[in-house]
């Protein structure tokens, strides 16, 4: 997970913060870091079905803010 620049993805909660998911009225945001070990775009779509039923009818927008190489 990110937080993106200066920590701007996050969700409060009661005690909490939830750093790199964004939840809006029309939309949430999930902004990750990702490895170069698989294709981006099946990252951002396993990421976006593993969050679609808890964002209801509101689209979920992927980010990714860095990638990162395995084993370094």
């Amino acid at each position: 997970m990110s937080g993106g620049l200066f920590g701007t993805v996050a969700t409060y909660l009661p005690g909490e913060r939830l750093v790199g998911v964004s939840v809006r009225d029309r939309a949430v945001e999930v902004a990750i870091v990702a490895t170069l070990g698989r294709p981006l775009p099946e990252t951002a779509d396993e990421v976006r079905r593993a969050v679609a039923d808890l964002a209801g009818d509101r689209p979920v927008h992927v980010r990714v803010d860095d990638i990162v190489v395995e084993g370094t």
